[in-house]
């Protein structure tokens, strides 16, 4: 098997222009990598094998001729199963869409067609994004592990190497968690920097469109690909698209990180997380970069307001084809639709009041102590088995998921950025996470902090083999 599918997006696209290998070989070491993993892994919903190959031709035939349109040009990517993609199946893992073919791309599509990426294919999601079901999608490094949210197919893809970058979407955690269970970079960008039309929605004010890759300077350069203004989306910003790799190497010298031991070291992080997120922090601060222990007990809120927007918000959306076809739900799903729709109007008013009332508190905070910044670690556990995943969802002993949402809806809930990168590995080997919070339109200075610890540690480089494990279903 060729190798090439172990390059970095930018080692990639140097030698594309290099000419050091075609887009086509690119694509056909992607695909084989595919054929070697997804038995395992099961991360694509769809392949697209056919047109990627004429893409891929494309890309070499016009970087042959010297229109090279940027690090996207000839790369393999995924495209999460929500993201409407013209004359190709977008069910978003329901039988509810079963046979629903856009005529039409979502603006996330459109501009990675614009950059000249190829797309091998649309990546495995739960259910309308909503976690309450066991999608076929493995963990890269233990197929009897939780994958991740709902974008567990894109973080499972880039992890393992049948893309070199691909698309996820994020209403709580959903990119940040499969990249941090996976090993790899995921982030949730500013609220309305990415077009979220033609995408399948969850909640109007909590979604959000973003990449997941293996280093920063990867996450760079396909957020760069897909952010901008869209006037057909109502909630994109008016910001031009950036080159976001700029400058990311300046490394972390004088930024100042908020650190609130409170929120981010709870009770129900484990030794392991702790260490790995401890033993990171203290790396970045060797780099340069100040932290500065802080307290915001306004963060403890973000949750519950969270989830009670999110759970109105997806059930008004999925009104109507909940009552003409329900039946096509999984239990868990219908279920969760069912509830939304008896959240009061007080509730939710109360919930929209308390995330405003959030945002100033740490826009205050950010303020009063100067911060360019907050960061711990992304989740309190490494990840956790399937079967005690399954039985969350089905009203086992222990339902509460509360563990995989209390580090990750702030970003949501007040629209911040915020970028996971791997920070360490447990003793069984599976991946852990460092997760940065930004100011508003602060991408940049995630991907120089994240840039600059990977320059000087090498998580970010280990791949898994899950073609030598055994899957077992849960």
């Amino acid at each position: 098997m060729s190798e090439l599918w172990r390059l970095s997006i930018r080692e990639a696209g140097d030698g594309l222009v290099a000419g050091r290998f075609s887009a086509v070989e690119l694509l056909e070491s992607t695909v084989e990598r595919l054929e070697a993993t997804e038995p395992t892994v099961h991360a694509y919903a769809t392949l697209m094998h056919d047109s990627a190959r004429r893409e891929a031709s494309a890309a070499d035939a016009d970087i042959a001729r010297g229109r090279w349109r940027g690090p996207l040009h000839g790369i393999p990517v995924g495209v999460k199963d929500l993201c409407f993609t013209e004359g190709v199946p977008t069910e978003a893992g329901s039988k509810v869409m079963k046979g629903f073919i856009p005529d039409h791309d979502s603006t996330v599509v459109g501009r990675l067609k614009q950059a000249g990426a190829v797309i091998v294919g649309k990546t495995v999601t739960h259910e309308f994004a909503y976690g309450q079901d066991v999608p076929v999608t493995r963990n890269a490094w233990n197929p009897r592990c939780y994958p991740g949210g709902s974008s567990a197919g894109s973080g499972v893809a880039v992890a393992v190497g049948s893309a070199f970058g691909a698309i996820g979407t994020d209403t709580g955690g959903s990119i940040r968690v499969p990249a941090s269970v996976n090993g790899v970079v995921g982030l949730k960008p500013t609220y309305g920097r990415v077009s979220r039309f033609g995408v399948f929605p969850m909640s109007p004010t909590l979604d959000n469109v973003g990449p997941l890759t293996r280093t920063a300077e990867d996450c760079a350069l396909l957020f760069g690909a897909i952010a901008g203004h869209d006037p057909r989306d109502p909630g994109s910003l008016p910001e031009p698209a950036a080159d976001f790799s700029a400058g990311i190497g300046e490394g972390g010298r004088g930024l100042r990180l908020g650190l609130d031991r409170d929120y981010f070291f709870y009770d129900r992080v484990t030794d392991e997380v702790r260490a790995a997120a401890e033993a990171a922090i203290r790396e970045l601060e060797a780099l340069g970069v100040d932290i500065v222990e802080v307290r915001i007990p306004e963060l403890g809120y973000a949750p519950l307001a969270g989830m009670t927007v999110l759970l109105a918000d997806t059930s008004e959306w999925h009104r109507r084809l909940l009552r003409t076809k329900g039946d096509l739900y999984v239990p868990g799903v219908r279920v969760m639709l069912e509830l939304g729709e008896m959240v009061l109007g007080a509730q939710y008013v109360q919930a929209q009041r308390a995330r405003s009332a959030i945002r100033d508190r740490v826009r205050n905070a950010f303020d009063r102590y100067r911060l360019d910044g907050l960061v711990g670690p992304t989740l309190p556990m490494p990840t956790m088995p399937l079967e005690q995943h399954s039985a969350k969802l089905t009203g086992g002993t222990d339902a509460d998921l509360s563990p995989f949402l209390h580090h990750c809806f702030l970003g949501n809930v007040i629209g911040i950025p915020a970028l996971s990168f791997p920070c360490g590995f447990s003793p069984t080997e599976l991946p852990i996470g460092l997760q940065v919070y930004g100011r508003p339109l602060a991408e940049a200075m995630l991907f120089r902090v994240a840039h600059a610890y990977q320059q000087v540690t090498d998580w970010h480089t280990r791949r898994p083999e899950p073609q030598r494990q055994v899957a077992t279903a849960p």
